[in-house]
């Protein structure tokens, strides 16, 4: 099965990443590899309006991995800037 369209967007930056979550609310996700999301969309079980590309994003992988290390995927979804000071 394919999943529902959506949105894709490559961010350059922190800011443009955190803009664009912003932007599209809860119907926003991160991709960021590694991740489960790609099936659950293609079973429907998720259905993003936009995914957010973050693998381009400058200096990403450190603070990614103590985001990861600090807090849940939900929680930092909602509150990135805080996640950063981990």
């Amino acid at each position: 099965m394919y999943p529902g369209k959506f949105e894709y967007f490559a961010a350059a930056s922190l800011d443009e990443a955190l803009s664009t979550l912003d932007r599209f609310g809860d119907g926003g996700k991160v991709l960021a590899g590694g991740q489960s999301l790609i099936p659950l969309m293609k079973l429907r079980f998720a259905a993003p309006l936009a995914l957010v590309d973050i693998n381009r994003v400058q200096g990403s992988t450190s603070w990614r991995r103590r985001m990861a290390a600090c807090v849940s995927a939900r929680w930092s979804a909602t509150r990135p800037a805080s996640a950063r000071s981990c």
